[in-house]
């Protein structure tokens, strides 16, 4: 990134994982709604580095809040291992 441009650069995109779901973040993609830090900010809290704590809350609660991203520079998926076969 060249330092004297305020926006990441396009390519760079970081993950973050509790074992069961991975958040991806797009940096270049963001466009700073503040949904993701204002509704779950033990999750999301942009001071803090790495600013993505997948501790801060369970899987459920951070998809949930990962859809709401209205730019999509926040997504996730499930992490294949976690995935269990339905007893039939």
């Amino acid at each position: 990134m060249d330092p004297a441009s305020p926006n990441p650069s396009p390519g760079i995109t970081k993950t973050y994982t509790n074992g069961e779901i991975t958040v991806v973040w797009k940096p270049a993609a963001c466009i700073h709604s503040k949904l993701c830090w204002t509704q779950l900010f033990r999750v999301f809290n942009p001071k803090a580095r790495p600013w993505v704590n997948m501790a801060g809350a369970g899987s459920d609660r951070i998809a949930e809040q990962v859809d709401r991203c209205p730019s999509k520079a926040l997504t996730y998926y499930q992490n294949a291992e976690f995935l269990q076969p339905k007893t039939i």
